[in-house]
């Protein structure tokens, strides 16, 4: 099965702040910030949301297509790409511009503010949709481009793709019309909390009005879990404990990995989302994107033993 991420490439320079944003951050002056961390480091990993998914994914022992944008120095996210077999030849490099780069410090807390430079995603992809089969593929919009994540939802609803839609960082971008509209052409919505909250405010629908234009959503709640909603109610999935975890960074990208292996293997939404949260559990115990590794054996060893078998 042809497996379609579209979205970010990007490098992620991530830090480590041994503190607390809550205690440098003034509730009654956030219209007057002026506040700067000192941190404990700086790494530099392979990001964006469809190099990050399409990670999780070759773990899985699948062999996604990664439709995106990439900048002049593309050479070593190629490299990784070949290292770990994912494919290149779907990702248009853009000579003009850099690779897009997030720059994301991390509290004790696990909370992130992130600063992001868009690069080449400021450009279009570009996709021949002709070159797959629609009853052979799966498809997920991750955050990216806004065009790209527009059209290519309408092209997943025009062929009979089955299509994940996951806005994601890009929401404050959305006009309410525009947003509501790709939600209702995919099959799936997947996001956090925070970004329900987020989706209910620009759409002014409530979660359970979104619900009618999708065939299921899925909330991630991080240590709380996951919902599954759809208009028949709410199943919870539980979290996945870990307890050395360190960094949330590519968590839910992992989490979708996850996810998109269970649909495609034709397993139960339950099964499916469990499987996200035990990817999900593999990222947070290491720092940075694209830097946790499972063996299937290991993977299913622990979907058993949190979830059975």
């Amino acid at each position: 099965m042809d497996i379609l991420v579209s979205g970010s490439m990007a490098y992620d320079r991530i830090m480590d702040f041994d503190g607390q944003f809550s205690s440098h951050i003034l509730p009654d002056q956030l219209d007057n910030i002026n506040v700067s961390f000192t941190v404990n480091s700086l790494t530099e990993n392979f990001g964006g949301t469809a190099g990050n998914i399409a990670y999780s994914l070759s773990l899985l022992g699948e062999k996604p297509r990664i439709l995106a944008t990439i900048g002049q120095d593309y050479h070593r996210y190629f490299e990784w790409l070949k290292q770990i077999g994912v494919s290149t030849d779907d990702i248009r490099v853009v000579e003009e511009e850099l690779t897009a780069g997030a720059y994301i410090t991390s509290d004790t807390q696990n909370n992130q503010i992130t600063g992001f430079n868009p690069g080449a995603m400021k450009q279009q992809s570009g996709f021949d949709f002709g070159s797959v089969d629609p009853k052979d593929c799966l498809a997920i919009v991750a955050p990216g481009n806004l065009g790209d994540m527009a059209e290519f939802t309408a092209e997943h609803e025009k062929r009979g793709i089955y299509s994940i839609f996951d806005p994601g960082q890009s929401l404050p971008a959305w006009e309410p019309s525009a947003l509501a509209k790709c939600i209702s052409q995919s099959r799936m919505l997947v996001c956090n909390d925070y970004e329900m909250e987020m989706i209910c405010s620009n759409t002014g629908m409530s979660r359970e009005q979104v619900a009618t234009t999708v065939e299921t959503i899925v909330v991630t709640k991080g240590g709380a879990g996951c919902d599954i909603v759809t208009t028949a109610g709410t199943v919870e999935i539980p979290v996945v404990p870990a307890v050395d975890a360190v960094d949330p960074t590519g968590a839910g990208d992992a989490f979708r990995g996850g996810l998109i292996k269970g649909i495609v293997q034709g397993l139960s939404m339950e099964r499916a989302v469990q499987m996200g949260n035990v990817a999900g559990h593999y990222a947070v115990r290491k720092w940075g994107t694209q830097q946790y590794s499972f063996t299937m054996a290991e993977f299913n060893a622990q979907l058993a033993q949190h979830f059975g078998s």
